[in-house]
């Protein structure tokens, strides 16, 4: 379940090779689909959620394992069955930095089409030690007015919840990946 349309080649019914076929109630748009009628591979977007984490008045900007070295970003993660958006935002928060989050208040929902994703962005405030996780690998403590937003994403979020406490808004271009 949940496997890029590219990966997915059998009915998970039937076994049968997986065609294309038009949709006839969403104007012919092209899906894999069992040739039975079995199962259709919708290939909806995966919610992704993002914390913008406030601690001590900073900001919490963390860098992935598999980044580059000066790429910062968010914390990020999926959602889980079973929970609310919040719970899962305070679930990723703990499991990538042990910080507890103490108020989760929305800032928007951003599309992040390349990868088939939404993302549903929280400005989290947080309490404890930082402990990162293995999947981050360096962080930086960032005083809100010296936040650089970048266009992707996630930087979308950033720069929202910038122009909402009135600070300026300077968008800057990621490194290469």
């Amino acid at each position: 379940m949940g496997a890029p349309a590219r990966m997915m080649r059998f009915c998970p019914m039937c076994a049968a090779p997986l065609i294309e076929r038009a949709d006839e109630g969403e104007g012919g748009k092209l899906r894999l689909a069992c040739p039975d009628g079995h199962w259709t591979h919708w290939d909806n977007p995966l919610p992704v959620l993002a914390a913008l984490v406030e601690i001590d008045g900073r900001i919490l900007l963390a860098r992935n394992a598999a980044w580059p070295e000066k790429m910062f970003a968010l914390v990020t993660g999926f959602m889980e069955r079973g929970e609310t958006p919040e719970q899962g935002v305070a679930r990723e928060l703990k499991e990538e930095t042990d910080l507890d989050a103490s108020e989760i208040k929305l800032i928007g929902v951003y599309e992040f089409i390349r990868k088939n994703e939404v993302i549903i962005a929280y400005h989290v405030k947080a309490s404890g030690e930082i402990r990162l996780s293995p999947e981050l690998v360096e962080y930086r403590l960032v005083a809100p007015e010296k936040l650089r937003p970048w266009h992707a994403g996630t930087g979308y979020a950033v720069a929202d919840w910038m122009r909402a406490r009135g600070l300026p808004v300077e968008f800057i271009d990621l490194p290469a990946a």
